[in-house]
């Protein structure tokens, strides 16, 4: 074992997170679980999805079995939804090829939907033990850091230099501590900007911290201005009710619920295309735009509310859609701001 990896495992023994959910009577399914959700997202913001995941689908079969259309409801609001469209294929692929057991040899699990090398090794060594380096954002931090790496991560030639120095420190022994306390050290110590390095157990030896250019590592991303792009939001609304349309499986908010889409503010279109006459409408009420940012562009989205004297046969050929009930919603998922505007809607229809 190096001199890193022993420094390492004595900070977590001592300060290392022990308690979280999944960390409790391990299994193979939560532990992927648990990895899938926290794939760029905080820990306090997965506990609780994390939970009521297990409650509604205790098994990978159930998980399996279940509705895409549940999964994503189960989902909504945790963001970057084909993580949850993949998680779902591979507890069918799990359920048809492996009878429900989850996977134990890394190619296998590597294969798997949405399941990465990184991923695939976090799951293996945490439960089984199985001596495999992991390399997720925090552990690249802590290694650029540590052994001063030049150069953004993104680029194959730094992340393989990472691979390499990960797989060098990677101990047989204690493996699923160390790579936990590694994850630990990145969310907990090895900050991204504002290192603790007071208390990192390896500032002696810290590459980075020697030179005093801590905040230089990891090398940051290219900067890239994003671009624009504009929607207008179509919401038909009667009796409480809302109309939405599900979204194609690919592409942004795949397989989720949200308003029909217009390029333009000349909404008309969506109105005719949905044989929506001037006498079913009571009112058009264009409410205030706001910006969604996703990671290569800004959307800014247009709210037009049309409020409706009578419901429409809004069924049209292959597109899935519902009235949604305000009152009594329906278990779908449903795009962040969909979400965040059906929330404000009995206020505006009021």
């Amino acid at each position: 074992m190096t001199p890193f990896a022993k420094a390492i495992l004595t900070w977590y023994d001592a300060y290392g997170r022990k308690e979280l959910p999944w960390q409790q009577e391990k299994t193979l399914y939560k532990v992927w679980l648990s990895e899938i959700m926290l794939q760029q997202t905080q820990v306090t913001t997965v506990i609780p999805y994390f939970e009521r995941f297990l409650e509604r689908f205790p098994t990978i079969t159930d998980l399996a079995n279940a509705n895409q259309d549940e999964v994503l409801h189960l989902w909504t609001g945790l963001g970057y939804y084909a993580r949850a469209r993949n998680l779902h294929k591979a507890a069918q692929v799990i359920r048809d090829q492996y009878q429900g057991n989850f996977p134990t040899n890394i190619e296998e699990v590597n294969a798997l939907p949405g399941v990465g090398r990184s991923t695939a090794a976090a799951v293996l060594s945490s439960v089984l033990k199985q001596p495999h380096a992991i390399l997720d954002g925090n552990v690249k931090r802590t290694l650029s850091r540590a052994f001063a790496i030049e150069g953004w991560p993104g680029k194959k030639q730094v992340e393989n230099q990472l691979w390499e120095i990960a797989e060098q420190h990677t101990p047989q022994i204690d493996v699923d501590k160390y790579n936990q306390a590694m994850m630990d050290m990145g969310a907990m110590v090895c900050t991204r900007s504002k290192p603790k390095c007071g208390l990192c157990p390896v500032e002696a030896t810290c590459a980075a911290k020697k030179q005093e250019r801590q905040l230089d590592f990891p090398g940051k991303k290219p900067k890239k201005e994003k671009p624009i792009r504009e929607t207008w939001f179509v919401m038909l609304c009667y009796d409480n009710h809302v109309w939405l349309e599900q979204r194609p499986q690919s592409g942004i908010w795949g397989g989720l619920f949200c308003f029909p889409q217009n390029g333009s503010k000349e909404i008309q279109t969506q109105l005719d295309s949905r044989l929506i006459t001037d006498r079913s409408i009571d009112s058009v009420q264009t409410l205030i735009a706001f910006r969604h940012t996703f990671s290569h562009y800004h959307l800014d989205i247009t709210p037009v509310l049309v409020k409706l004297n009578k419901q429409p046969d809004l069924i049209m050929e292959g597109t899935k859609g519902l009235w949604y009930n305000l009152s009594q919603p329906e278990e779908v998922g449903l795009a962040a701001p969909v979400k965040q505007l059906i929330e404000a809607l009995p206020f505006e229809l009021n």
